[in-house]
C-alpha cells in the first residue's frame, strides 16, 4: 500500500479528490507539514501533496528544510502532464506542491502517476 499524506490549505479536498478515484494501492492521510516531514523521513509515508494558494512556495516550506530540495518540486502556476509527473517520481521527488484552485486537475494526474508506480 503506498502512503500519500495531504497537507496545506486545501489537505481535505486533495484527500478527497484523491479517495474518489478509488485507485488500488493508495492510502491518503490528511497531514500537516511538521508530521508529513517525520512521517517521510522514518518511511512511513511514501509521498505528500501539499497545497498553498499560489503553488510555490508555503505548501513545501517545511518539508523542503527537512527533508532537502532533491525530494520535492513544486508546480506554481503550471499544470503538468502524466509524463512529466511520471518522470519526477523516476528522479525520486516524493513532495509536491501545488496551488488550491488546481487540486482538481492536478491531484488526479498525482494520484494516477503514484499508483502506476505501485
Amino acid at each position: 500500500m503506498t502512503k500519500i499524506l495531504t497537507g496545506g490549505v486545501g489537505k481535505t479536498e486533495v484527500a478527497q479528490t484523491v479517495g474518489a478515484l478509488a485507485l488500488d494501492g493508495l492510502e491518503i492521510t490528511l497531514s500537516n507539514d511538521m508530521d508529513a516531514a517525520m512521517k517521510l523521513r522514518a518511511g512511513q509515508a511514501d509521498y505528500y501533496l501539499g497545497t498553498c494558494h499560489t503553488g510555490a512556495g508555503a505548501s513545501l516550506g517545511i518539508l523542503v528544510g527537512l527533508l532537502g530540495q532533491p525530494l520535492c518540486h513544486t508546480f506554481g502556476r503550471s499544470v503538468p502532464t502524466e509524463e512529466q509527473v511520471a518522470g519526477l517520481l523516476a528522479d525520486g521527488k516524493k513532495v509536491f506542491g501545488f496551488a488550491i484552485d488546481q487540486i482538481d486537475v492536478i491531484a488526479p494526474i498525482m494520484a494516477r502517476a503514484i499508483a502506476a508506480r505501485a
